[in-house]
């Protein structure tokens, strides 16, 4: 990589040709050049989330460099049965009575694993939605500790289950 100027950089990589193709296409159509489109391309793909903490954002970001087999494993609930169960506890009481110091605390970090949780998987479906693997209406998600995410994509020779 060599600097070209103050914030940019000029790198040299190979492109299969479809690829290529697809840029050159679009930067016809745009009336930009092939290099424009391709920083704005880059730009959309590992677009931070506004709002999220540094690390997570990150983490969302870097997930479209994943394997389609790294993606199907983020799809699935990152709280364990253990933790589920404790937040579901946690949240019937707070609706019966206050909660303690204590309580309260611990309901706060398991319902922001849960967001982040949530924030993974639906960024996991997404990216593979875009890669082309159909997710159909039969798609069932589970967040309860006695199930757990189950996905079935249609083929035209029938059904088949998604890595685990």
């Amino acid at each position: 990589m060599q600097a070209k100027s103050v914030g940019t950089q000029t790198v040299s990589i190979e492109l299969p040709r479809s690829v290529f193709l697809k840029l050159k296409r679009a930067a016809e159509l745009t009336h930009r050049s092939v290099g424009e489109v391709l920083v704005t391309t880059v730009n959309v793909a590992l677009v931070e989330p506004p709002g999220l903490p540094a690390d997570l954002a990150n983490e969302l970001a870097a997930m479209h460099l994943l394997s389609d087999e790294a993606l199907w494993a983020a799809a699935h609930p990152s709280l364990s049965p253990a933790e589920q169960s404790r937040l579901s506890q946690l949240n019937r009481k707070a609706g019966e009575r206050l909660l303690t110091k204590s309580e309260e605390a611990e309901q706060e970090h398991l319902l922001a694993a849960y967001h982040r949780s949530v924030l993974r998987r639906a960024k996991a479906l997404a990216i593979l939605t875009q890669r082309g693997h159909p997710l159909s209406a039969e798609t069932e998600y589970f967040d309860s500790p006695s199930t757990e995410l189950r996905t079935r994509l249609s083929t035209n020779s029938g059904t088949i289950n998604a890595p685990r």
